[in-house]
């Protein structure tokens, strides 16, 4: 299977449990990796037997600056269905980073992950 990578998607979002969070916004960090294949799109050199990673990536970003969710694993859920329920993929890999989040000791990023294949 062939694959799409995107990663570093960045915007801010309102997402968490905190009301500061909701209140204030933190910037959030998505990869996607979109399983396809693109055999027809390299052989034809045409966009329309891909996935538009620039629409994926817009995509993803309307989800991160969108409806505020308490949790990361629901924005990455989210954001898999959606990319399912628009491009021609068979399974998608969603990874979203809260490098900010509210966490009392030093760290580097929290990550979660999903991912998720057409049925």
């Amino acid at each position: 299977m062939d694959r799409i990578t995107l990663t570093g998607v960045t915007a801010v979002g309102y997402h968490g449990v905190f009301d500061f969070e909701r209140r204030d916004g933190q910037p959030f960090v998505v990869d996607a990796v979109l399983h396809t294949d693109f055999t027809k799109a390299a052989e034809t050199d045409d966009l329309q037997y891909t996935a538009h990673y620039g629409e994926v990536a817009e995509l993803i970003t309307k989800h991160i600056e969108g409806e505020p969710l308490n949790l990361i694993e629901g924005l990455a859920a989210r954001i898999a269905e959606a990319i399912l329920a628009n491009y021609s993929v068979t399974a998608v890999d969603v990874t979203v980073h809260k490098p900010k989040a509210p966490i009392e000791v030093p760290f580097g990023d929290v990550t979660v992950s999903v991912h998720r294949e057409r049925s």
